[in-house]
């Protein structure tokens, strides 16, 4: 493991390869599972701010499930996230031509935990947890690209800044060449 302040960050942002595969998974991450995807509190005001572009971009479903639920809901367990259309899609989904689930979101504000993927971040309080998260669906996707860190320097500055991103990254290159 590497500690970088309060955070606690998994090898394996470090040593695993991941680069989406669109033609294979076809979306599958926004389709599949059990609960959407995990916002911030900060990020539903986000989400009020860009609706009304998003809207149209949304498929019916989407557009009802949101007008349901709205713009984020709680799960079982309490924690916040995107809302779910009846059989488990994102309610942000909009298709490609070819039926490839993509965010309506994608171009005015993602979500911070989308833009993370496959990163996911647990906070416990005094500390906060970054793992690689290995669903079976993204395999494709194992592998191929660049080291995490690498790969989702963006979204990794834009969740913790730019100071923790340079001390994570000295901390990866002291345990490769120490």
């Amino acid at each position: 493991m590497i500690i970088v302040g309060n955070s606690i960050v998994s090898d394996d942002i470090a040593d695993q390869r991941f680069g989406c595969d669109l033609a294979v998974c076809r979306g599958a991450c926004c389709v599949e599972g059990d609960s959407g995807a995990p916002l911030m509190e900060s990020e539903v005001a986000e989400l009020q701010r860009v609706l009304p572009e998003a809207l149209p971009l949304m498929t019916p479903e989407g557009r009802d499930a949101v007008e349901a639920q709205g713009v984020a809901v709680r799960d079982s367990d309490g924690d916040l996230g995107t809302p779910l259309i009846e059989g488990g899609a994102c309610a942000y989904i909009t298709h490609a031509p070819d039926g490839t689930a993509l965010c309506a979101l994608q171009h005015l504000y993602k979500p911070v935990s989308c833009h993370l993927y496959p990163i996911r971040i647990e906070d416990y309080g005094e500390f906060t947890a970054v793992n690689y998260h290995q669903w079976d669906i993204c395999r494709c996707a194992r592998h191929r690209g660049e080291p995490l860190y690498i790969a989702l320097r963006e979204p990794l500055i834009r969740r913790f800044g730019s100071e923790w991103y340079q001390e994570l990254v000295e901390q990866i290159n002291l345990r490769n060449n120490g």
